[in-house]
Parts: C-alpha cells; sequence; structure tokens
C-alpha cells in the first residue's frame, strides 16, 4: 500500500513564509489568495500557523487596514532575504544562475515614470524575458518593508543613510512661458523682470520663490507671487499652454512644446539647479540578480534620455 508523502518541515516553513511575503506585497490576505492562486482561509490558516511557530504577532488587522508590527517588519525582510537566496540557489543548481528572473518591485515618481523611464524600462524587459515588473506610480518616499518594494527612482535630494544610493542623472529646469505672455516688445532679459510676470508654481519644488544660475555660476533669487499652484507637472505645464503664468520646469516636459513653439524659454542663460535622479534600495547582505540586473541598466541609460545630464 502506498503512504501519502508528508512535507517536511522546513518545505513547510518555506511556503508559510512565502506566503507571509505575498500577503504584505499584495497588501491583504485575498490579493494574496488571488496572486497563489489559493483562498483566503488557506492564506489566514498559513499566517496564524507561521504566527504560532514564531510565537510572534506579525500583522495588525482591522476591517480597513493591514499593517506590519515591529516584529513583522524584522520577519518581512529576513523572509524575503532568505525567499531570494532560496531561488538563486533553485537557479543555480539548475545551471540557470546567470539569468535574473522573477518579480520586480519599483516605485517611481508619477510623471517621470510614465514618461521618460518607460522606454528604458520597456528595453530592460525586452533584454530580460524572465523578470515581471510591477511599476508603481507615486511621489512619495518608499516605505520598502510595509509596500515589498525592491527599489525606488527619486527625483530630488536623498538624504536617507539607510539606502544605497546610485546617481543615475540629472534633470535640468529651465523657464518657459507661452509666446507673448509677458506683453509687447521682447521677453524678459533679467532674472528680477521674472517677478512682474503670472507664475504656475510647481509646488513639489517651488512656490514664491526661484533661485537661478546664470553665466559664472552666477546665482539669482527671484520673488514670484503664484497665480496658480499643483504638484503635477503635467497640470503645470497644461497651465502654462493655457498662458496662465510663467513657470520653472523640468526640461524634459517641455522640450516638444519648445521644439514647436508652442512655449518659449525665457533667460536661455539662467536655469534652476539640476535635480537629482537617483535609484535606491536598502542596503542588504545580498541582493537578488535581478535587482542587480535593474541597477546596471538603469545606470547606462537615464542620463542619455532628453532633458539629463
Amino acid at each position: 500500500m502506498c503512504m501519502k508523502e508528508v512535507p517536511s518541515p522546513a518545505a513547510d516553513r518555506l511556503e508559510l513564509l512565502q506566503t507571509f511575503v505575498r500577503i504584505v506585497e499584495a497588501g491583504s490576505l485575498s490579493a494574496a489568495a488571488r496572486l497563489l492562486a489559493t483562498t483566503q482561509p488557506t492564506i489566514s490558516r498559513r499566517l496564524q500557523a507561521l504566527e504560532r511557530s514564531l510565537g510572534l504577532r506579525l500583522l495588525q488587522r482591522s476591517t480597513h487596514a493591514m499593517k506590519l508590527t515591529e516584529d513583522g517588519e524584522r520577519c518581512f525582510a529576513h523572509a524575503k532575504e532568505l525567499l531570494e537566496r532560496w531561488e538563486d540557489f533553485e537557479a543555480d543548481a539548475r545551471g540557470a544562475r546567470s539569468t535574473p528572473r522573477g518579480t520586480l518591485r519599483v516605485l517611481v515618481p508619477h510623471a517621470f515614470g510614465q514618461d521618460q523611464l518607460m522606454p528604458p524600462l520597456l528595453d530592460f524587459l525586452a533584454v530580460h524575458p524572465q523578470i515581471s515588473v510591477d511599476w508603481m506610480l507615486h511621489d512619495h518616499p518608499p516605505d520598502f518593508i510595509a509596500e515589498g518594494i525592491d527599489c525606488a527612482i527619486r527625483v530630488g535630494a536623498v538624504d536617507d543613510p539607510s539606502v544605497v544610493a546610485v546617481r543615475l542623472a540629472r534633470i535640468s529646469r529651465i523657464v518657459v512661458a507661452a509666446p507673448g505672455l509677458w506683453g509687447e516688445g521682447p521677453p524678459p532679459a533679467e532674472p528680477q523682470a521674472l517677478a512682474a510676470l503670472p507664475w504656475v508654481a510647481l509646488s513639489l519644488f517651488y512656490r514664491d520663490e526661484l533661485r537661478l544660475v546664470g553665466p559664472g555660476g552666477r546665482v539669482q533669487a527671484v520673488a514670484v507671487a503664484p497665480r496658480l499652484s499643483t504638484d503635477s507637472v503635467y497640470a503645470t505645464r497644461r497651465a502654462v499652454l493655457g498662458g496662465a503664468g510663467a513657470a520653472l520646469v523640468s526640461a524634459w516636459v517641455v522640450a516638444q512644446d519648445l521644439a514647436a513653439g508652442r512655449l518659449v524659454r525665457l533667460l536661455p542663460q539662467w536655469e534652476a539647479e539640476a535635480l537629482p535622479v537617483t535609484l535606491v534600495y536598502p542596503y542588504a547582505s545580498h541582493y537578488s540578480p535581478r535587482l542587480r540586473a535593474f541597477v546596471a541598466w538603469m545606470r547606462g541609460r537615464v542620463s542619455a534620455l532628453d532633458g539629463m545630464g
């Protein structure tokens, strides 16, 4: 008589850890159940089994929210690293160590991520057919553990000592306006003349003052009174095109408008300090091949995009 094979405790624990990681990454038990092609009660039982085996409470759950406990945050970080090491071991055992595979979760700025970063992302996917990418468009700072993020691309200064920061490029920022916004005669020729114009402020980076750098590194501060403030790059562009005011914008946003004559660059010899574009990820003793491949790919390609430096 054939006896039913009983899974080993080690295999059980790997499954429990995998389930826990998927719960955190998916954001709910029901979403994790869909990812793992099982039922929500099964996911709940696995989570309870893991918490019993560890003697820890990993998640705080309510009707509308789910949050990692402090123990849960530590467990998630260790579980994710352990599972990635196991995947590498399996790939190595099959002779496929050199082929990155699996899912990479990347947080990117909303406008930059759906525009400039798409060409290098699509090229990356074409070169690495066994990697899938969750491409999340948000402007908030990354919470690597709570959101299950592998890495993030940030525009602006990064001063978090807990992350590895890889500089990818610098975004040029210029002053633009609709033709004739300044009235009759030539456009403004000096920074202080900009104060007399109506303005649209991109509140993520400036509100009522510009700091422009000109010939010889000369720095000039200009006070402005915005008629419209917004945190959207695209809304800023549309407002400027509509004649609502001048704006300081990333060069890539308006490159086509300048080429077509829909907008005019004011004070061509002056621009704001360029914004750094940085890829960040947490320090760890081990990094997955897919993360290493993505970092290497983006490091060599983002600086070649329009409006980058």
